[in-house]
């Protein structure tokens, strides 16, 4: 209490608790829950004592996009900070052929598996594709992984994005969604799943954009 409070795990726990049994809406509150089932980050991998308001806030957005647009949803959690930490997309560079860094994969290949198109294609009816021998037909492979992985390059905490040393300087913003850093994004051409193309030098909103749709 008073002018600084500090706020921990349990008290994020308690307010949750209150809501999920209390709250008048609760159709919202079970579909927030569910898509905390989906749209995953760990308290626990981000440290639940030092991120309690951060980790309420990302929750605020699934409980905000219940009953939006999907798109709209995974746009706001894709440049949610606490996402691009789970996930390393924060301060993910292009590649540089200096050092040898290529683009983290990790959120790139989460995105597909996890969050949209899944390991395999699907019927309308949800039961499995099948090629002329039986076999899955899947969505994506490692290519496709290594080339979505650039989309997800030069977006780091929101600060003033014409000085690109706070790309990896600016301070620990929770709150606000990520910026793009223009000179951290990779602007080659990108081949995405099904074959569909990203042209070179559209910009990493564009590229971002894009990708989602």
């Amino acid at each position: 209490t008073g002018e600084n409070p500090q706020f921990d795990w349990r008290n994020r726990q308690s307010a949750w608790w209150k809501l999920a049994l209390t709250a008048p809406d609760q159709l919202r509150q079970r579909v927030a829950f569910a898509l905390s089932q989906i749209l995953v980050i760990s308290d626990v991998a981000l440290g639940d004592d030092s991120r309690a308001e951060p980790i309420a806030n990302y929750y605020d957005i699934l409980g905000n996009g219940a009953f939006g647009n999907f798109r709209t949803l995974l746009e706001n959690v894709t440049r949610s900070p606490l996402m691009g930490e789970y996930l390393s997309s924060l301060r993910n560079a292009k590649a540089d052929p200096v050092t040898g860094t290529t683009p983290d994969e990790n959120y790139a290949r989460e995105v597909m598996q996890l969050f949209t198109i899944g390991l395999n294609q699907l019927q309308p009816d949800g039961t499995l594709k099948l090629d002329p021998s039986g076999v899955p037909i899947p969505t994506y492979d490692q290519k496709t992984i290594t080339e979505v992985a650039k989309v997800f390059t030069g977006w780091a905490f929101a600060s003033d994005t014409s000085n690109a040393n706070n790309f990896r300087g600016a301070g620990a913003n929770y709150l606000a969604p990520m910026v793009l850093f223009p000179t951290f994004h990779e602007n080659g051409a990108k081949t995405l799943f099904n074959g569909i193309q990203i042209p070179a030098n559209q910009g990493g909103a564009k590229d971002l954009k894009d990708t989602l749709d």
